[in-house]
């Protein structure tokens, strides 16, 4: 393998988007719902690669449009070099219907006529892209048209002459050859002379073959394994991985023995299966970890077969796939886990290290105005219709806009309700801000939920950018029956995130009639966390130097996938609020603020009393979130 290259994949093939029936058991004609995917095999396998921590690139084409642009950003959130990714005016992105009837039916549709990346062409790449990479995989899908055969004998020509390895992931879709009704993308294997035949012209270039029995089968022109393993050793020396389900797989480098007993089968592990599609990916994506980086045989094996094992246990395909810190834990202890999709270690690692946003938060000054209660109070007070809040929530986002123009490379953030802030929510939703939303019923304890207590359900119609914001009144030494009740309704909305994929926060305020002191917030951290609640984000008031202390090891102890803590304001004045930004500095855990009434309380007095217009609103929103931001900014030099 040449180590000197700064790509270690480029992958040349099918990227689309799978639309995942959920209701599992359900034939597709009967499904009410779907769940949008990263899909198409190459796609998977380098978005793979990257959880892998390959360095791993993408040679397709996408539509110009919604679906095209959700796989281009897909892949890159993962870490994938999209540069390569080329938009073709003319074509749409491909798509795929699937659906997870029983253990062994899986109706799927391929939605393909014409689409992007089978428009593929020697223009969109060079040589030089293509010896940048250790390897270059092709699928086999893309050998299937005159248009994508020519294309990929093109960069495979490229390869050879820049020392790139060429791999074949042999991905035998009959459909996709014109061998079955297009509604019949489930089948696996058709015996065909002519995709035997052309496959053939292409075996001698290859370093890696990949594969299935039924498609070595299609590959070797024979449904006896061993001979057509044997007429492929004919025609290349190259490494050839045998998939064999259940049992594992099995590496074949040299001669082919006479028998299957021969053998050296690297077994998997037994997990319960709920859909094998993108096994497969998985499978070739944790090999690929172990191949590229030149390790054992048997590594790379262990690689995948824990990954297509992970993957088989949950629903869809590239975002079951496992990361790397993931997949080494899952090996670590992987003979006493039966139900992968049950072990709460497994899901909280796939949840942080996979499902959160990769935006990177450090500097973070948030205006909060998610207050629903404070405002209509507030209204009732000065007479003014409840009913204007909503449009006062839209001038506090115009006001954040033009704060975050001065704020330098400080990040921009709000906490907003959709009880009256759902305009407010829309105008920000989509611009990479940070974005808080409350869950919890104003001034409630116990702890009630806005909605009812079907939490998952409303959260499922959240975009997944807007963060889960639950403000508790809680102390450590509240009654028993309290405590309990506030806690089992956390951790309920603690697993409805990790079942929706949302990031979480939770803010802890103590009732103003219970003794305070800096053990009970560090008391009541850990509690969460011995619950099982691990929180991305916490909102806790400013702290001693010393309680910040006590959090910033507890957080890297117990929860170091913790985005960090931000610190609330309480209606304090901004003179006090800056004694606490003070004492927060040189604690790497704090992120930032999330103020709101020492910014917005007096001017949306005024402004509900119309003693000032929206300008003037504006303006003294802006003037006094730039006050916060100061102080923030100020906190470093201070000490």
């Amino acid at each position: 393998m040449t180590n000197n290259k700064p790509l270690d994949l480029i992958c040349l093939g099918r990227a689309a988007v799978d639309l995942y029936g959920e209701q599992i058991g359900s034939r597709l004609e009967d499904m009410s719902s779907f769940a949008k995917y990263l899909g198409g095999s190459s796609g998977n396998i380098a978005y793979g690669a990257a959880r892998m921590g390959l360095k791993s690139a993408m040679l397709t084409r996408v539509g110009d449009e919604h679906m095209g642009r959700f796989v281009r950003e897909e892949l890159a959130r993962a870490g994938v070099d999209t540069s390569h990714v080329v938009t073709d005016p003319h074509r749409l992105t491909g798509l795929v219907i699937l659906g997870i009837k029983d253990r062994e039916t899986f109706p799927l549709i391929f939605y393909r006529h014409d689409c992007a990346d089978m428009a593929i062409d020697p223009s969109d790449f060079s040589p030089g892209f293509i010896g940048s990479s250790k390897a270059l995989l092709i699928t086999g899908t893309h050998f299937s048209t005159e248009q994508t055969y020519t294309t990929s004998k093109t960069a495979i020509e490229y390869a050879k002459s820049a020392g790139t390895k060429v791999i074949l992931d042999i991905d035998y879709r009959p459909v996709l050859w014109g061998l079955t009704g297009l509604g019949d993308g489930e089948t696996r294997f058709i015996s065909n002379e002519g995709v035997t035949r052309h496959l053939q012209t292409i075996i001698p270039e290859l370093d890696l073959i990949v594969g299935t029995e039924e498609e070595i089968h299609i590959a070797g022109g024979s449904t006896d394994t061993i001979a057509a393993l044997k007429t492929i050793r004919s025609l290349t020396s190259a490494t050839i991985v045998l998939k064999l389900g259940a049992q594992g797989c099995t590496v074949l480098d040299g001669k082919i023995p006479d028998t299957e007993n021969e053998f050296e089968v690297h077994s998997g592990v037994r997990v319960d299966v709920l859909n094998v599609l993108g096994a497969g990916d998985a499978f070739m994506s944790g090999f690929l970890r172990g191949w590229l980086r030149e390790e054992s045989h048997a590594k790379s094996c262990a690689y995948a077969n824990a990954c297509g094992a992970l993957v088989v246990s949950r629903h869809g395909c590239a975002p079951a796939i496992p990361s790397a810190e993931e997949l080494d834990d899952y090996l670590s202890r992987a003979e006493s886990i039966r139900f992968p999709d049950k072990d709460a270690r497994l899901n909280y690692l796939h949840r942080v290290t996979t499902q959160r946003s990769n935006q990177s938060w450090q500097d973070l000054c948030i205006l909060a105005f998610d207050h629903r209660k404070q405002l209509f109070d507030m209204a009732r007070e000065v007479g003014a219709d409840p009913e204007r809040i909503k449009y006062l929530k839209q001038l506090l986002v115009k006001a954040t806009k033009q704060g975050a123009s001065m704020i330098g490379s400080s990040q921009v953030g709000v906490l907003i309700d959709d009880t009256y802030g759902q305009d407010a929510l829309n105008d920000v939703t989509g611009q990479g801000w940070w974005i808080g939303r409350p869950v919890e019923q104003p001034s409630s304890r116990a702890i009630e939920f806005e909605g009812g207590q079907s939490i998952a359900a409303k959260l499922q119609n959240w975009p997944k950018e807007h963060i889960v914001k639950c403000l508790i009144f809680y102390h450590p030494d509240d009654e028993i029956s309290l405590r309990l009740t506030q806690e089992r309704r956390v951790i309920k909305l603690f697993q409805a995130c990790c079942q929706t994929g949302h990031e979480f926060l939770l803010e802890l305020i103590p009732p103003r009639d219970m003794p305070l002191s800096d053990d009970v917030y560090i008391n009541a951290m850990k509690r969460f966390l011995n619950l099982g609640v691990f929180p991305d984000w916490w909102k806790l008031p400013p702290q001693s130097k010393t309680g910040w202390q006590r959090i910033t090891d507890l957080i890297n102890d117990r929860s170091p996938h913790c985005r960090g803590v931000v610190m609330l304001g309480l209606d304090a004045p901004a003179e006090e609020l800056q004694k606490g930004f003070s004492d927060s500095a040189g604690f790497s855990v704090c992120k930032g603020f999330a103020v709101g009434r020492t910014i917005f309380s007096e001017p949306s007095r005024q402004w509900l009393r119309r003693e000032i217009g929206d300008k003037e609103f504006i303006d003294a929103i802006v003037s006094n979130y730039l006050e916060l931001v100061s102080y923030w900014k100020a906190r470093n030099s201070d000490n």
